[in-house]
């Protein structure tokens, strides 16, 4: 009787059945974590692709609090859902409502990190195809480095925002004295290399909030 969570395998010796084999990964220690960070971050829906049994898979996905879970997929299955979600994403006039993430380890991942919109590779314990398709890589067997990725990210773009509306923003002023009969060498001189200061002041932030986060 299969009464075990994992993916069963059966053992037969000399052509009669002799039992069957559980095997099931363990819970990375910050999976529920990282699930509950995702959503804070603003990530909508928390899907789970897994070649496991379906009673498995339900029940990892419970205890981690993920939105939707599909067991027992193959490598095809997998990349014929994660098209069906790409669907789910297209508005109208072809723009997309978001952004499609998926992250994996194993051989039978390295489609859908390819097709998906950004592909996270677990460099440390993922197959060499996962890495090589992967976008992104991971070099620690933690989950929860996804979400200090995507808050990296969002500081990053932040302060690249900043630094654009900053430097365009000082540069039009300067431009409009200058049109004006009101500027000077000096004013010059800051619009050019002083916004250049600024920005790569602005920018040390990420160095300090690296360190406070």
């Amino acid at each position: 009787q299969e009464h075990q969570d994992g993916t069963i395998i059966h053992v037969a010796c000399d052509g009669e059945y002799a039992g069957h084999i559980v095997i099931s990964d363990e819970i990375k220690e910050d999976s529920q974590e990282t699930i509950a960070e995702l959503k804070k971050v603003g990530v909508q829906n928390v899907v789970m692709l897994t070649g496991d049994n379906e009673r498995t898979a339900k029940t990892v996905a419970e205890r981690l609090g993920v939105h939707k879970v599909y067991g027992q997929m193959m490598s095809s299955d997998k990349l014929a859902k994660v098209e069906e979600l790409l669907k789910t994403l297209e508005g109208p006039k072809g723009k997309r409502k978001g952004t499609l993430i998926f992250a994996g380890d194993g051989i039978n991942d390295a489609p859908v990190l390819a097709r998906a919109d950004a592909g996270i590779a677990m460099g440390t314990i993922g197959s060499d195809a996962a890495v090589e398709a992967g976008d992104i890589v991971i070099m620690e067997d933690k989950p929860s480095k996804i979400v200090e990725g995507i808050k990296a990210s969002k500081r990053t773009l932040r302060i690249v925002h900043e630094n654009l509306i900053g430097s365009l923003g000082i540069k039009g002023a300067i431009l409009i004295l200058s049109a004006a009969g009101i500027s000077n060498m000096w004013l010059a001189v800051f619009g050019d290399v002083g916004v250049t200061i600024l920005a790569v002041l602005n920018s040390l932030r990420l160095l300090r909030e690296k360190k406070n986060s």
